[in-house]
């Protein structure tokens, strides 16, 4: 005889497969490794005292 399955259980459980695959394919498509970030950090911060530096004094 065949065993029964819990319908609830298997749907969920294909649904947490599906989220962990749109997971892993969301952080190859939108994640940056921390090189890259610390770079655009780092841009910014002396993009804001190039600009802070050109600024007239009243």
């Amino acid at each position: 005889m065949v065993e029964p399955i819990n319908l609830n259980k298997a749907r969920k459980a294909r649904a947490r497969a599906a989220a962990k695959s749109q997971a892993a394919e969301n952080r190859v498509r939108f994640g940056r490794a921390k090189g890259e970030t610390m770079v655009q950090k780092l841009d910014a911060e002396r993009a804001r005292r190039d600009h802070d530096g050109k600024k007239r004094e009243d």
